[in-house]
């Protein structure tokens, strides 16, 4: 395994896998993050303050009055020359999403054209893909999740918008998202989730976490409505979304 450790100012380092965003590097990735969590839990790595897991990398903060990266980098080498887990406890979660609503999903008819299939076909390509969350970013809640069907690859739109709503469900390269915020954006949209990615009411606000395994389930507008009236009330059970 091939690791490079790179400096992030004086407060923290990065310990990078390689130059390609791949499941197996992502997997190092997660792997050295739990690998830490575990550590810190047993009251070891000392001074530790967070590790942020990147598509290729993590990056390790510490407090310097604690600790030093003299002292933490040697701890983190014996980690992983000891060997990675190669299981990592993830959550599965299924996520609602209406694709049916033209105002839902104003790009569906131009993906399924520029892909050569039809919107059917898309939607049940995008239902079947094995998604993974990569990393948070761009904004608070927003992940990056990998596993796109290869049938449904397309590039960032070359006109984003503007304003794209929140809960949008959308797809470029060989990934989905799912916009927690209405902001800018450049990618297909075509569907959307009656969820909300962030929600400053929970116990923990950003729903997603790195690690996750994502499913999509497909919904049509009414039990959209349902779902959002009971997000929007505060009294949807999100437990009942995450699978054994």
């Amino acid at each position: 395994m091939s690791v490079r450790y790179l400096s992030c100012g004086d407060t923290a380092f990065t310990v990078e896998f390689g130059n390609e965003i791949s499941p197996r590097i992502n997997g190092q990735v997660m792997a050295l993050h739990a690998a830490i969590g575990a550590a810190r839990a047993a009251g070891e790595l000392t001074g530790v303050v967070e590790t942020v897991p990147t598509m290729r990398s993590l990056m390790v903060s510490y407090d310097p009055l604690a600790t030093s990266r003299a002292d933490l980098q040697p701890e983190i080498e014996g980690l992983i020359a000891h060997g990675l887990p190669s299981e990592t406890t993830t959550r599965r979660v299924a996520i609602p999403c209406c694709y049916d609503d033209p105002e839902f999903a104003p790009d569906l008819a131009d993906v399924a054209e520029r892909t050569g299939r039809t919107t059917e076909e898309v939607i049940e390509a995008h239902l079947k893909s094995a998604f993974t969350v990569y990393v948070l970013g761009f904004m608070p809640g927003l992940a990056y999740i990998a596993g796109l069907d290869a049938a449904l690859y397309l590039p960032r739109r070359s006109d984003p918008r503007v304003r794209v709503p929140r809960s949008t469900v959308a797809i470029a390269m060989d990934m989905t998202t799912i916009y927690p915020f209405e902001s800018p954006g450049g990618w297909h949209l075509i569907g959307r989730t009656p969820l909300w990615m962030f929600d400053q009411r929970r116990e923990q606000p950003v729903f997603l976490a790195p690690g996750d395994h994502l499913s999509f389930e497909r919904i049509d507008r009414p039990a959209f409505d349902r779902i959002s009236a009971e997000v929007e009330a505060g009294t949807l059970d999100w437990s009942t979304l995450v699978k054994a």
